[in-house]
């Protein structure tokens, strides 16, 4: 089941029409920290990201499907595999668009890392 499901609009293209490689990684991100924040029970950041290589173009009106999973985690910080998939709105068939993995380190209210529970 994916973490996030949103529609690529217009706002969000380059002037060649195509979508922001920046809006999808933010987009990854975010579906990333919902899974950081519910792990940390608490707040969370992005601390760092593995590379991205973009396999396929996200165009204006694609659903855009994130997936993301804990793939590891130590004392403060958790590294979270996340994949973009697009599919055409009238269409049935997704294809991966670019998949990355994210470290985040639970911070407490001093914005310092604080053990994993």
């Amino acid at each position: 089941m994916p973490v996030i499901r949103t529609i690529a609009m217009p706002a969000d293209t380059n002037p060649a029409g195509d979508i922001f490689g920046g809006w999808l990684m933010a987009q990854m991100d975010l579906a990333a920290g919902n899974v950081a924040v519910r792990r940390a029970r608490g707040r969370c950041a992005t601390i760092a990201v593995d590379g991205m290589s973009f396999l396929k173009p996200v165009f204006v009106g694609d659903e855009v499907s994130l997936y993301a999973r804990i793939v590891s985690s130590g004392r403060t910080s958790m590294r979270i595999a996340v994949e973009a998939w697009r599919r055409r709105r009238e269409e049935e068939d997704a294809q991966r668009v670019t998949e990355a993995t994210f470290t985040f380190v639970a911070i407490g209210e001093d914005r310092r890392p604080v053990p994993l529970p």
